[in-house]
C-alpha cells in the first residue's frame, strides 16, 4: 500500500528551512511526499510587487518542490491572511483528503508568528476532520478514515513567542540529504536580503546543525513534537519513528514515561 507524507507549511521556503529534511528521509524509505505552502509570500518583499512576488515565490516553491521530487500544491492565501476561519480549513480539507497521508508535518502552537500558529492550527484540524461525511466543503475527493500521524516542526526562531526554548520529542538524521536540502533552499532567492534586512541576521545559517548538536548522534537533524493521537489513530502510531528506523529517534522523556506506566496501572486497578 502507498504511503504518503505531506508538509504543510506556511510560507515559500518554510518547508526548506523546517521539514524538507525529514520529507526526504521519508522518500527514501518508500513515501510519496507533497508540499504545501498555505501562504503564497506576497508580503516577502521591499522591492517587487504584489503580483511580481507572488509569481516569483510561486516558481520559487515549484523548482525546490521538483529537486526533492514532491508533488506540488498551489498555495490558498496571501501572507498575514492565514486565519483559522471555515474557508480555508475547506480548502486544506480537500487536499488533505486528496492526498490521504499517513504522515502530516506542520506548524506547532508555539512558533513565532501567527501566520505560522495558524497554518499548525488549520493542518490540524484539516486531518481531524479527513473522515467527517458531513464537512461543508466541495466534496472533490471522499472522506478518509486511514490513520494519520502528525508532527509540529521545532520554531523558526528556535524559541516560543516567549523567548522559552522549544526542544524536540524526535529526532532525524538528516545528515545524508543536507545536499538536497541546500539545493532546495536556494531556490528561494528571493528571501535572502529580504530576510537579511528583515530580521537582522543571517537567516539561512541551517538550523539543522544546531538540532544534529542537540541529538547528541547526529551531525544535523530535524526535530519534531507529535501532536495527539486523539482523533487521528492510535498511540502506538508513530510511522516517523517507525518507518525511519535508524534515522529517527525518541527522546527519553522519564517523566512521561512515569505517567504512562501510572494511567496503565489505574486502568488495570
Amino acid at each position: 500500500m502507498k504511503k504518503t507524507a505531506i508538509a504543510v507549511s506556511c510560507h515559500p521556503d518554510d518547508n526548506e528551512f523546517m521539514m524538507a529534511g525529514t520529507l526526504l528521509r521519508l522518500k527514501e524509505a518508500g513515501y510519496e511526499i507533497h508540499c504545501l505552502n498555505v501562504a503564497n509570500g506576497s508580503l516577502g518583499t521591499e522591492q517587487h510587487s504584489y503580483t511580481e512576488i507572488v509569481r516569483i515565490r510561486r516558481e520559487e516553491a515549484i523548482a525546490a518542490a521538483r529537486i526533492a521530487g514532491a508533488v506540488y500544491h498551489e498555495s490558498l492565501c496571501d501572507d498575514l491572511e492565514v486565519f483559522y476561519n471555515y474557508e480555508t480549513l475547506g480548502k486544506l480539507v480537500e487536499i488533505i483528503r486528496e492526498v490521504d497521508p499517513d504522515i502530516v508535518l506542520t506548524h506547532g502552537p508555539y512558533d513565532y508568528m501567527e501566520d505560522h500558529v495558524n497554518t499548525g492550527r488549520l493542518a490540524v484540524s484539516a486531518a481531524f476532520c479527513r473522515g467527517m461525511r458531513n464537512y461543508k466543503c466541495r466534496q472533490t475527493f471522499p472522506p478518509t478514515f486511514k490513520e494519520v500521524a502528525v508532527y509540529h516542526s521545532m520554531p523558526h526562531s528556535l524559541t516560543d513567542t516567549l523567548r522559552k526554548p522549544v526542544t524536540p520529542e524526535i529526532f532525524v538524521d538528516t545528515t545524508p540529504v543536507m545536499e538536497i536540502k541546500k539545493n532546495m533552499l536556494f531556490c528561494h532567492q528571493s528571501q535572502k536580503v529580504w530576510l537579511d534586512r528583515s530580521q537582522g541576521d543571517d537567516t539561512y545559517v541551517f538550523r539543522d546543525k544546531f538540532y544534529g548538536k542537540l541529538s547528541g548522534k547526529y551531525e544535523f537533524a530535524e526535530g519534531w513534537i507529535r501532536h495527539s493521537s486523539v482523533g487521528f489513530g492510535s498511540e502506538e502510531f508513530n510511522p516517523l519513528v517507525t518507518d525511519l528506523k535508524e534515522n529517527a529517534f525518541i527522546v527519553p522523556d522519564p517523566e512521561r514515561e512515569a505517567w504512562v506506566q501510572l494511567a496503565r496501572d489505574i486502568k488495570n486497578c
